[in-house]
């Protein structure tokens, strides 16, 4: 009966702890708790950065697109990368080490450490001492970024909107699978060849505020496991060995409890 007990006694335990372990806070899993507190009427006016090695399309237009022509370089028949036979499509520039690009009649222009809209601005008035009223459209047509870890779909995306939030970029990679730190998302992040990183708690609201909500060009994001996922790792890869003891503690005491009737 003392044994029956003692096994009664371990296996309740270990259900209880199981049960214990399993138990997940909704404080670890609910994003943005408690928005609706901390939203305000602030506008987030925010522009990517134009960095080193960045790679720019430049469209210049103009009532008279004949005037503009110049200024808008071609990629022949010949030329790589084609999207249909027959017809050019606009030269890609790339932001050299210097934050400079070629930029055809004008040369070099520095771009780099500006926000999208101030380099279009930048070329426009340049351009407007030759073509009175071109306007100028700069998109980042390389903006990527990384997700890696506890999430449905990791891999490295890339996004032509050049302006994407952690959330949607989290939404692109199929979102957190529930074993994944929701509180403490690494994001790494590269800035003209200086290395950053920081973590992130998505759970509270007010990281909608801060520097990381948006991404930047080539991020980084990892996702890691939390406590009860690692703990599962560690277990299934003993299982078997846990198995065994387990088989080889329940034949010695079958045998010790025969022996003793």
């Amino acid at each position: 009966m003392k044994l029956k007990r003692a096994l009664f006694n371990i296996v309740s335990t270990a259900i209880v702890a199981l049960l214990l372990t399993s138990c997940v806070s909704k404080k670890k899993i609910l994003y943005t708790q408690n928005i609706e507190t901390i939203l305000t009427d602030q506008t987030t006016d925010y522009e990517n950065i134009i960095q080193f090695d960045d790679v720019l399309r430049i469209t210049v237009s103009s009532k008279n697109m004949e005037t503009v022509a110049p200024y808008n370089a071609t990629i022949g028949l010949a030329g790589a990368g084609m999207q249909a036979m027959g017809q050019a499509r606009l030269l890609d520039y790339l932001v050299n080490s210097d934050g400079l690009i070629i930029f055809p009649q004008l040369g070099e222009v520095k771009v780099a450490g500006l926000t999208r809209i101030q380099a279009q601005e930048k070329l426009e008035k340049i351009l407007r001492n030759f073509v009175t009223d071109a306007v100028v459209d700069i998109r980042i047509i390389n903006f990527k970024y990384t997700i890696l870890g506890e999430v449905n779909r990791p891999g490295t995306f890339t996004t032509s909107d050049n302006r994407i939030t952690l959330i949607q970029a989290l939404g692109m990679a199929g979102d957190l699978t529930i074993y994944g730190k929701r509180d403490s998302i690494l994001v790494i992040r590269d800035t003209n060849g200086v290395q950053t990183s920081t973590r992130i708690d998505i759970t509270a609201a007010d990281f909608i505020y801060s520097d990381y909500y948006y991404l930047r060009q080539n991020d980084t994001i990892i996702i890691d496991p939390n406590k009860a996922q690692i703990q599962a790792a560690g277990f299934n890869r003993n299982a078997s060995l846990w198995v065994s003891i387990a088989s080889l503690l329940l034949s010695t005491i079958v045998v010790i409890s025969n022996a003793r009737r």
